[in-house]
């Protein structure tokens, strides 16, 4: 990534504390997970693009936190209005950004459901789009 490289994306936390651009292609299909950890973050199942790490430009302003919720996992969030925003793997040539933290998610379209066999048995999965118990089998 370089400075000249076009912004393809765009988004910040609730506050505006931390921002970030995307120099490059988002994923397309969109990840519903349905772990307990992403339920605890999110307040519910968190939804997902992706975007290679070095085409994110992230500017935290000393408000982005990381959280490690498992050895090498990692969660980002902003420090001053608590918005989920991230998540990577220390092996992962990826980061995950979370579809709320956007500020358009034209194109982008839900693709599958992770986790499921982890969901919150307040809800039911509808729809007919492919429910993987763990983790999407290409991913693993």
């Amino acid at each position: 990534m370089s400075a000249n490289d076009p912004v393809l994306a765009r988004g910040r936390c609730l506050c505006g504390a931390v921002t970030y651009a995307v120099h490059g292609k988002l994923r397309e299909q969109l990840s519903v997970c349905h772990c307990h950890m992403c339920r605890r973050q999110h307040g519910g199942p968190g939804i997902y693009t992706s975007a290679p790490k070095a085409d994110v430009e992230i500017d935290g302003g000393g408000a982005l936190r990381w959280y490690e919720s498992s050895p090498g996992i990692k969660r980002g969030f902003c420090a001053a209005c608590g918005s989920s925003l991230f998540w990577t793997a220390d092996n992962y040539a990826n980061i995950d950004i979370a579809l709320g933290s956007l500020d358009s998610a034209a194109g982008l379209a839900l693709s599958h459901h992770i986790f499921v066999a982890h969901k919150g048995d307040y809800y039911e999965i509808a729809g007919d789009l492919p429910k993987y118990p763990d983790n999407r089998p290409e991913a693993t």
